[in-house]
C-alpha cells in the first residue's frame, strides 16, 4: 500500500468531521466545528429553544418548536397568588372603612334631638309644627323619585355609595346617592351645605336617624323642613300655595310636581319656571311608573292635565 492510501486511511475520518466541502461553507476546506453536547439536539433546557446544527459558520439557530410552555400548576400557583393579593387588598379597604365609619359616628351628636330641630325650623318659617300628616301620594313621588330603596336600606344606600366611591376614584366628584335620611341630615344639622365634610357627617347622622326613628317619622319630619320655593317650607305650605288644597287633597300630578321640586326649589318653580316643572313632573310620574306604583296608562292621564289647570288656584290658600 502506497503512502498516501495510507495517509488517507488513517486520517479519512477525522477529515470528514473537520472539513466541509466546497460551496457549503464558503472556500472548499473551511472547517466547521463540532457543536458542544449540551447544544445539541435533544438536549435543551427546560422553557428554552431547542439549538441545532446548521452546517453553517454560524454553527447554530432556534428551533421554536421546541419551546416548552410553563407548566400548568406553575399558571395555577400565579394566578391563586394574585387572588389572595386582591383579597387582602379588599380586606385592607373594608377595614379602613369601618374605621372611618366609627370614628364619624363616635365624632357626630346624636339624632335623639331631630324632632326639637324639625320644630325650631318650622317656627323660624312660621310654619305649624308638627304639619299635617304626609299624603300617601306625596310619600309614594318622594320616595320613588328621592330614594326608591328608602323602605329596605340601614340609613344610607350602600349600591349608591359604592358607585359614588368608583365615581370619585374616577374624578367625577361625590355628589349624588344621598337618600331621604341624608337629605334630612343635611337640612337639621348641617344648615344644608354640601362639603365633603359635610357629607361625611350626613353618612354617619342618615344612620343614627335609621336607628332612631320610623319611617313615617322621618317622611314627617322631611316634608315639615324642606324648602319647595316661593318661600313655601313644608308640603302643607306648598299645596296650599301653589294649588290651593290641602295636602290629603293632592291629585297625582300635583303631589309629583311638589316631590320634583325638592331638588330644585327656585329653579322649578311652576309659576315663575313651568316649563322646568313641567318636566321634573315627567320625570317623577315616569318613576311611579318605574316602581310600580302607577300604569302607563295613569301616568300619561295624569301628565295631560293642563299645568294652568293645575295651578289654577296658587294664591288662594287652602279654605281652612
Amino acid at each position: 500500500m502506497s503512502l498516501a492510501a495510507d495517509n488517507r486511511g488513517r486520517f479519512g475520518a477525522d477529515a470528514m468531521s473537520m472539513w466541509g466541502p466546497a460551496g457549503e461553507s464558503g472556500r472548499g476546506g473551511d472547517p466547521t466545528i463540532p457543536l458542544p453536547m449540551r447544544e445539541m439536539p435533544g438536549h435543551a433546557p427546560a422553557g428554552h429553544a431547542r439549538v441545532v446544527a446548521t452546517g453553517t459558520a454560524t454553527g447554530r439557530r432556534y428551533d421554536p418548536r421546541a419551546y416548552q410552555r410553563p407548566a400548568p400548576g406553575r399558571r395555577r400557583h400565579w394566578a391563586l397568588r394574585l387572588l389572595w393579593r386582591l383579597a387582602a387588598a379588599a380586606l385592607a379597604l373594608a377595614l379602613l372603612a369601618a374605621l372611618a365609619f366609627g370614628g364619624l359616628m363616635a365624632l357626630t351628636p346624636s339624632a335623639g334631638n331631630a324632632p326639637a330641630l324639625t320644630q325650631a325650623q318650622d317656627l323660624a318659617h312660621h310654619v305649624a309644627y308638627p304639619g299635617p300628616p304626609v299624603p300617601a301620594r306625596f310619600a309614594d313621588s318622594l320616595v320613588a323619585t328621592e330614594d326608591w330603596r328608602f323602605y329596605s336600606e340601614p340609613g344610607i344606600d350602600l349600591f349608591a355609595v359604592a358607585r359614588v366611591g368608583f365615581g370619585f376614584v374616577l374624578g367625577h366628584g361625590i355628589g349624588g346617592g344621598a337618600t331621604l335620611y341624608q337629605q334630612l341630615a343635611k337640612l337639621l344639622y348641617t344648615q344644608g351645605r354640601s362639603s365633603p365634610v359635610d357629607e361625611a357627617k350626613q353618612v354617619a347622622l342618615a344612620v343614627k336617624l335609621w336607628m332612631t326613628y320610623s319611617h313615617g317619622q322621618v317622611l314627617q319630619m322631611y316634608a315639615d323642613v324642606a324648602y319647595f320655593g316661593n318661600g313655601f317650607y313644608g308640603v302643607a305650605a306648598a299645596s296650599c300655595g301653589y294649588f290651593g288644597v290641602e295636602p290629603a287633597d293632592l291629585s297625582w300630578p300635583q303631589a309629583a310636581m311638589l316631590a320634583g321640586m325638592v331638588q330644585g326649589p327656585s329653579l322649578d318653580d311652576p309659576l315663575t319656571h313651568p316649563a322646568n316643572a313641567r318636566t321634573r313632573e315627567a320625570h317623577v310620574l315616569g318613576r311611579l311608573v318605574a316602581t310600580g306604583r302607577l300604569t302607563q296608562a295613569q301616568a300619561s292621564a295624569a301628565l295631560a292635565i293642563p299645568l294652568p289647570a293645575l295651578t289654577a288656584q296658587a294664591g288662594h290658600g287652602c279654605s281652612s
